[in-house]
């Protein structure tokens, strides 16, 4: 039952009271305009809890602003989600469209750093944020005395003589709630075999980040993604301020999963209560990125589940470590995202992590 203004309520309690389940929460489509943002297609997503998501199907079914009770939960950047169309494919180009936001995805046959593959040059983190959602279904249903609202669609990357892999992307939640999830199937829809990288790339911002705030997962292996970042490693949990002429840092995690197969992460403030947490099952993605960039306007501490290193496919390959999909084959992903607005739900987050990754 949904747990809205200090109770519980049943499904016939709350229509009796609403004339339509839109005054509490739901999801309804809508399309954002004007500048470079102009026709793309966005979901705007609502639980009754305090939570607000707008999912981008003209995004690669990722999700742009966020915010819990009228408080940012994401970083944002100064492009703004600039339609698809404006993707350029060479080296860091990415960076021109890429607006922050709480979820951009990366992959789906490359992410991570630019490399050349076995003479193909890749781009910085793959061309799946950019990429146009086709089967778009946006709805809400009660199933007993829970409304479950969502939304559904379908991104692809193909080329002829290339790629032909598709993912299936479901954001969903129940009106109550201060969390949702996300249920991803990959698919290799072509005759060869198919490299796949894949990255959920989280951006909380401020003033869920902000001095003081506090970084902890469920990783007992944290290394720098550069050998010179290793004597870096302790200072991954504290964050500083914004600080002028940062130099960026990138961490890679390898989180432990608890006795129901999850592992745990978060970055919390704990002057205001606020934290966001990501859970995830490492059999399906055995990385986590950190991305700790406390510059100026760039104040933005990433946390992102991976299936592989952040330092190029080239690399991956060359390791022995490349995901390669066959054809016909699929990989599923599951994670939970939500956000912790009391201490007691901080408490009990951090106490999840420490125990998953032994102590």
């Amino acid at each position: 039952m949904p747990e809205l203004f200090g109770r519980s309520w049943t499904r016939a309690e709350l229509l009796a009271r609403v004339g339509d389940i839109s005054q509490l929460g739901g999801a309804r489509p809508v399309r954002l305009e004007d500048g470079p943002e102009d026709g793309v297609q966005a979901v705007e997503l609502r639980t009754g809890s305090g939570l607000a998501l707008t999912v981008l199907p003209g995004r690669g079914m990722d999700i742009g602003f966020a915010e819990h009770n009228g408080r940012a939960l994401c970083w944002r950047s100064a492009t703004g989600e600039t339609h698809a169309a404006h993707y350029n494919a060479h080296h860091e180009e990415w960076l021109r469209g890429f607006y922050g936001g709480l979820l951009v995805t990366c992959g789906l046959t490359t992410a991570g750093w630019p490399s050349t593959d076995q003479g193909e040059e890749l781009p910085l983190h793959g061309p799946a944020s950019y990429l146009q959602a086709r089967n778009v279904h946006v709805d809400g249903e009660w199933q007993g005395d829970d409304y479950v609202m969502w939304v559904q669609g379908r991104i692809r990357e193909a080329r002829v003589y290339g790629a032909n892999l598709r993912l299936t992307r479901r954001i969903w939640a129940r009106l109550g709630e201060s969390r949702f999830y996300i249920d991803d199937v990959v698919e290799n829809l072509g005759a060869t075999p198919m490299p796949h990288m894949i990255a959920y790339h989280f951006n909380p911002g401020f003033p869920v980040l902000d001095e003081g705030s506090e970084f902890f997962t469920s990783a007992s292996d944290i290394t720098g993604i550069k050998p010179e970042w290793d004597q870096l490693v302790p200072r991954h949990t504290r964050m500083e301020g914004p600080t002028a002429n940062w130099d960026l840092y990138v961490f890679h995690h390898r989180p432990r999963p608890d006795a129901e197969g999850w592992s745990h992460t978060a970055l919390v403030n704990r002057r205001l209560s606020l934290g966001l947490y990501v859970k995830h099952r490492p059999h399906q993605l055995p990385w986590l990125w950190q991305w700790k960039q406390m510059g100026e306007g760039t104040y933005v501490m990433g946390m992102e589940p991976s299936n592989c290193r952040g330092d190029g496919r080239a690399n991956a390959r060359d390791r022995g470590e490349l995901r390669v999909l066959a054809p016909g084959e699929r990989q599923q992903y599951n994670l939970e995202v939500g956000v912790l607005h009391t201490a007691d739900q901080i408490a009990d987050v951090e106490a999840r992590a420490r125990a998953a990754r032994g102590g």
